[in-house]
């Protein structure tokens, strides 16, 4: 059994959707980002980042304790050397896989997050900042674009590279690129949004994204920043002070 900590966010789709994929068995461990749920020592200690999603295996393929892993790329790539599936066996197909899927976890996601938190979260004008991080996000869909011209998808069979790109996506209409600019993503985006276990991964009650979530702009309290982006976030990494010990 797989524990799934989970919020619905892009990430988290990630995840649920290759644990239906896969046909994993899996518990669902809900989490509100804005209430600051995931800052607490005990989530920490299976996430020490206090990002989600994060999963913990009850049933390990070595027989020993729950093991937890956290990272999506990482946790893709777990769930799939645990269930065989998803990942290409010949060498070229498998690197293919990893190739894109790194591409996916260093570049699509940071990028098109960035350009969210710039457009949709950050109070103010910041222009500088909306422009550099929205070309980012389109330029990359002109990579995606690129590659999707040449293939079904990204390792020329689905894979945990396509289920990392999907969700970020999807999410692009709310930072307002149209992906009728970039056919070919379209087309494997409308392919993959048709598979019942992306429907199931994303669409069901406690797997999909929350209504507050979706917002294209979002007016955070002060409490809701500090647990997003601010003190509460910085102060949940810092090592527990003891009394007399260095504050340095």
């Amino acid at each position: 059994m797989i524990e799934l900590h989970h919020v619905g966010t892009p990430n988290g789709h990630k995840v649920s959707i290759m644990l239906e994929e896969a046909k994993i068995p899996y518990q669902v461990i809900l989490y509100n980002l804005f209430e600051g749920e995931h800052l607490t020592p005990e989530f920490r200690k299976i996430n020490p980042n206090n990002k989600l999603p994060v999963i913990v295996d009850t049933d390990p393929a070595d027989g020993g304790p729950p093991f937890a892993v956290f990272e999506t790329g990482a946790i893709l790539l777990y769930l799939a050397e645990k269930s065989g599936k998803f990942l290409p066996r010949d060498t070229r197909g498998r690197s293919l896989a990893l190739q894109w899927l790194t591409w996916q976890v260093a570049g699509l996601g940071p990028m098109h997050g960035q350009a969210h938190h710039f457009i949709r979260y950050a109070p103010g004008e910041h222009s500088y900042a909306v422009e550099r991080y929205r070309n980012e996000a389109v330029r990359l869909l002109y990579v995606l674009d690129y590659r999707l011209r040449e293939v079904d998808y990204l390792a020329g069979e689905y894979s945990i590279a396509d289920m990392a790109s999907w969700p970020w996506v999807r999410a692009a209409r709310t930072i307002d690129i149209d992906l009728t600019g970039f056919p070919a993503v379209q087309r494997w985006w409308e392919q993959i949004a048709l598979r019942p276990a992306v429907i199931a991964g994303t669409g069901a009650r406690d797997l999909g994204t929350p209504a507050h979530y979706a917002n294209k702009k979002q007016n955070l309290t002060a409490e809701q920043w500090s647990n997003l982006f601010g003190e509460r976030m910085l102060a949940a990494s810092r090592p527990a002070i003891r009394d007399g010990a260095d504050r340095s």
